[in-house]
């Protein structure tokens, strides 16, 4: 299976994975065989918590991550300010490097602009005015007011967009054909009455 990671900090934002990781771990409906393994990294194996007071156990330590994964997930929360953090860019240009999926969503958005990461590509992020007064942000013409962004295999989304982030990353990864994530798209953004209509 290939795998997928997702960059979890201290007081991370459990919200913007649950959507995310669930579709992209599910075995499918269809009789066919997994494809994807979801597995999480930090800072250390330490046990975390998130924003809401749930505890995850980290699969990963940043000094032991595999090399062979296919998607780099940056969660968003309160700590990409803090000056820990700053380790977690050598994983990030190892994911450029090796043309993984590369997303970031919320204050992790922020994180990989404050690296110039986002001065070539088309992006959004929580504020665009944050950006701006970050020294080696030079990307304000790439800037789009969107609730997520896709420019090639970079994913960028604002706080409240996780199920833009979610289609949009799986759209990068060609996770599942398009109209199965546009479904799922639907079904969890319009509601399931909604998006039964739209389906006929």
């Amino acid at each position: 299976m290939e795998k997928v990671l997702f960059v979890l900090l201290d007081e991370f934002a459990d919200w913007e994975i649950a959507s995310l990781a669930a579709a992209i771990n599910e075995t499918p409906e269809n009789g066919e065989e997994k494809r994807y393994l979801v597995e999480t990294v930090s800072l250390s194996k330490e046990p975390i918590k998130s924003i809401g007071g749930i505890t995850v156990l980290p699969d990963y330590a940043l000094n032991e991550v595999p090399t062979d994964f296919v998607a780099l997930i940056l969660i968003g929360g309160n700590s990409w300010r803090k000056k820990e953090s700053e380790d977690v860019m050598e994983l990030v240009h190892y994911a450029i490097k090796r043309n993984a999926v590369l997303g970031a969503i919320c204050d992790a958005a922020y994180f990989i602009g404050s690296h110039g990461v986002l001065n070539e590509v088309q992006h959004t992020a929580n504020y665009l005015e944050e950006l701006r007064e970050l020294p080696v942000y030079k990307g304000e013409k790439h800037f789009e007011e969107k609730q997520a962004v896709r420019d090639g295999l970079i994913v960028t989304a604002n706080g409240s967009a996780i199920f833009e982030f979610g289609k949009e990353v799986m759209l990068a990864m060609e996770a599942f054909p398009k109209e199965e994530i546009l479904e799922w798209y639907d079904f969890f953004k319009l509601g399931y009455y909604e998006a039964k209509k739209k389906g006929k």
